[in-house]
This record gives structure tokens, sequence and C-alpha cells, in this order.
């Protein structure tokens, strides 16, 4: 009787789990192993979304998918035609986990928890008999004879596999790559992304909760940019816009050391010549009435009454009262106000790591590895990284079920 094959998933996270169980699913005489190296897993699961797990987006086109990656978009153009959104909607929906739009694309499930998937990933795990080994971190991987891997985990006991996927996640130093880096992988080199914009001693941390629906944020001197939802915090700035903007900028940012300036449009719909001809209308339209208490933008107030303040103009005086200087000045600071950033802030839940394993040493359409065959890669461990939104969750599970998928096949042949 041969041998039962075996699969060792490196990594509980949600890459990890979705190749686990979906190699299990569709060859049920492999055995599959996950191992994941705390006592956790699933975490980022657990806690992405404020705790409701983004699963994906809405995006039904490729084309228009990919443009949400600042790196591995064309990999990923291969890669979705195999799974996309719509496979991982109706992969949960057939498992009892709808799936809802938010007005924005964020998609969650029905029951606004992330439990609901990660109990869906475990009763898929159970069902096909997946062995979770927490606790179990793999010191070193290397392959034996053509088709078989040693792995020797940090207290020094040995499995050996005829499959290996790694879906470690994201690592934040180079030298946590050294295990891969002898199996003779590159690495592209890992720095931080989505991450949130410090500016120390900026009186606008003062209007810390008070958030924009819609900003214009630039890098100076780049051709960096983003729009979108703008919060003030008590270090800086976050929300949306920002995060995108640390995500598309992460090389650059990491070479300037996270020191650089960024020109914000609080009024998007502007800029500086329309807002200065409207400006001249309001003038006669309200002349009579106060600049503080009248904010024509419907622009938070306390930031109306900063945005006056930084120019130098008195909230008690009239419309009509208006000096050319203050207004010119009111006009920057509402459509191009600079502000220094020093540093940057990054929150475990929504921390991604731009870099990885080089792209061009997998195979888009297997998640195999080019260099060692047997060997699979799947979600943050590639260098591939999306915005904020649900997109990194939608390449795990891509990623994971092609990872899945190969393997089966290879049984099969």
């Amino acid at each position: 009787m041969a041998t039962k094959k075996r699969l060792v998933v490196i990594g509980g996270g949600a890459a990890g789990f979705f190749c686990a169980v979906n190699a299990a699913r569709l060859h049920p005489s492999l055995e599959v192993i996950i191992l994941e190296k705390t006592s956790k897993f699933l975490s980022k699961v657990k806690v992405s979304g404020g705790g409701r797990c983004n699963v994906t987006h809405s995006c039904f086109t490729i084309a228009d998918m990919v443009r949400h990656y600042p790196r591995g978009a064309n990999f990923l153009k291969k890669a979705f035609h195999q799974f996309f959104t719509t496979d991982t909607i109706q992969w949960f929906t057939e498992r009892g986990v709808p799936l809802k739009t938010e007005e924005d694309g964020r998609m969650f499930p029905v029951s606004n928890s992330s439990q609901s998937i990660i109990d869906c990933l475990m009763k898929e795990a159970n069902r096909y008999g997946v062995e979770i080994r927490m606790m179990s971190e793999v010191k070193s991987l290397r392959p034996e004879g053509e088709k078989q891997f040693k792995l020797e985990l940090s207290d020094d006991r040995q499995l050996a596999c005829d499959f290996v996927c790694i879906a470690s996640g994201g690592y934040t130093k180079l030298t946590q790559f050294g295990w891969l880096q002898q199996l003779g992988h590159s690495i592209a080199e890992p720095v931080p992304s989505l991450f949130t914009f410090n500016m120390p001693g900026n009186a606008i941390t003062q209007l810390m909760g008070v958030s924009v629906p819609e900003a214009f944020v630039k890098i100076a001197g780049t051709s960096l940019s983003a729009k979108g939802p703008l919060l003030i915090t008590h270090w800086g700035l976050s929300g949306p816009a920002v995060l995108r903007l640390s995500a598309w900028g992460a090389r650059q940012l990491a070479t300037d050391n996270w020191q650089f300036s960024i020109i914000i449009n609080w009024l998007p719909a502007y800029n500086e010549q329309t807002l200065r001809e409207y400006l001249q209308q309001l003038r006669f339209e309200i002349a009579t009435q106060k600049i503080g208490n009248r904010n024509p933008f419907n622009l938070p107030q306390r930031l109306w009454q900063y945005l006056l303040q930084l120019s130098g103009i008195d909230e008690e005086k009239r419309w009509a009262d208006l000096p050319a200087k203050e207004q010119n000045k009111l006009i920057t600071n509402c459509c191009a106000q600079e502000c220094k950033v020093q540093g940057k802030t990054t929150f475990k839940e929504e921390f991604v790591t731009a870099g990885g394993i080089q792209l061009s040493e997998i195979d888009a359409n297997t998640m195999q590895s080019k260099v060692i065959p047997h060997l699979y890669f799947a979600g943050e461990i590639l260098d591939v990284d999306g915005i904020t939104g649900g997109f990194n969750f939608q390449h795990a599970w891509t990623s994971g079920f092609i990872a899945a998928s190969a393997i089966a096949k290879q049984l099969e042949g």
C-alpha cells in the first residue's frame, strides 16, 4: 500500500489556512499539517476591519482589481484568472458565510463578525482532517532528494513531507528571510506599508478625532498622491487617503527615512484659482456674516477655526472686511497646506510589509517555486501587497487556493 503523501503548510494565517483546507478537500488522501509558530492562528483575520474582517473588495474585473496593488499587479493579473473576488464570495457563501458590500466597496461577512470567517475555516479544517500544530516554528527547511523535504523546528523536532507551502506572512527584517535565502530564493527587501504619518509639534494634532470625508494628499516633490477620507489623530494624520499613500510610497518613504513634506487640499473640489473665484462671490453673498460663524464648505467646525487661525483671520471679522493678504493665506491653507512628516506609526492589525520572495522566481499559475519543485508560496511572504480595503486578504485567498489546486493536480498526475 502506498504511503500517504504529506503537505506541510508553514503559517496559520489566511493564506496558510486557505491552502490547507482546500488541498485537503481537493485530495482527501493527502495528509495536511499547519505549523503555526505562535499560540494563535488567523490573528489578522480576527482583528481586521475592527473585528469584522474585511474579506475582499467588490471589484469584478481583473484590470480594475490589480490597480489596488502597489507591488505584484502583473503577477496577480495571471493569478486572478484562477481564483478571483467572485470565487471568494461564492466559496464563503456556499459554506454558510454570506458577504455584504459597504458603500466604499469593502466586503464583510453579513454577521459583521470576523469570528464567522474563523469558524468557517476551522470547520473545514476539522471536516477534512487538517492537523494544526501551535508553537511550532520552522528553523530550517531543506529538500531531501527530488521529492521530499526535511523541516527542523525550533524545539529540534523534525518533520518530513512531500510538499511545503510557505505562508508565514510578511517579515519586517531581511535577516528573517535567511532560511528562505538558503533555499536559493532572492528577497525584495521588506519595508513597512500601510502606516500613518507622524507630525510631532504640529498644532493640527490638537484636532484629534476630526475627520473629513474627502481630502487630497500629495507627497511634495513626487508624483505620489491619494484622495479619500482623512483623519486627524493625536500624533498626525491617518485614514484611507494616508494609508493608501503610505502603500504607494512605501519604498520611496523608507529611503527618505520617513522624513518628508505633504501638501493637503482640504477642499478637493477646488484648486487655488477656483477657490479664489468662489470666495470673491461669497464676500458679496454673505458680506455681513462673521467668517467664524459661517463655514461655507461643510468642513468640520474645529478644522475651519484652525484654518482661519493659521491664516491669521479673526473669526469675528465679517466676510466683506476680509483683507486680500489674509484671504490668500486662507486659500493656500485650504487647498495646499504644507506639513512636515517626521516618522510613522504602524498598527499590528493593518500592518503590511512591502517586499518578500521575488515574484520572478514563482509561477503565478501554480504558486510553485521555480527554484525548488514541490515548494509553494502563498500570501504576504510574496512581494505582493495591496492598499487597505480587503485587497491583501484577496491575495491571500487567491494564492492559497492556487497552491492547493496545483498540489492536488500534482498528486493526481
